[in-house]
């Protein structure tokens, strides 16, 4: 065990749940990060290859909650695939435009401009982009919870 990459992890740890609630970081990527350099201190010494690969995977699956939480609270509000494509589009353009609060806005005004261009009245495409943020912040609870087990996983491991 090396004490250092203990605190390194952490360091990495904290970095991506905090980039979980506040979009500014990669949440997820950055824990695994964490995992891998302290890997790299103890030479992967009880670290095996499936156990990166599953924690990749579960990255993977972060990735996918996020998008399909998304398309959950436009779909449950009763949008359309056309504020579905524009959440998505929105999401997009909110980062290169907006950075990190773009996350959050973007998918809002794509899925309310979307349902705008199916010819739905304000109101519910309103009530569509409020689905968007409530999808939003499940992904984000749902995401939290996915980035806690992968701690514990890791810290079972090295135990």
């Amino acid at each position: 065990m090396s004490l250092v990459g203990i605190v390194i992890a952490v360091v990495f740890f904290t970095a991506g749940i905090i980039g979980t609630i506040m979009p500014v970081l990669p949440g997820a990527p950055l824990i695994w990060l964490g995992m891998l350099i302290y890997g790299i201190f103890v030479k992967f010494n009880n670290m095996s290859w499936l156990f990166f690969a599953g924690q990749g995977l579960v990255v993977a699956l972060v990735f996918l909650i996020d998008y399909l939480a998304g398309v959950w609270g436009v779909k449950r509000y009763g949008g359309s695939k056309a504020a579905v494509w524009g959440s998505v589009i929105g999401g997009i353009l909110g980062i290169l435009l907006l950075g990190p609060f773009g996350l959050i806005f973007g998918p809002f005004i794509g899925a309310v401009a979307g349902e705008l261009y199916r010819k739905s009245d304000l109101n519910k495409a309103f009530q569509v982009g409020i689905g968007t943020l409530i999808g939003f912040l499940g992904g984000t609870i749902l995401k939290l919870a996915v980035e806690v087990l992968m701690i514990i996983w890791f810290f079972t491991v090295i135990y």
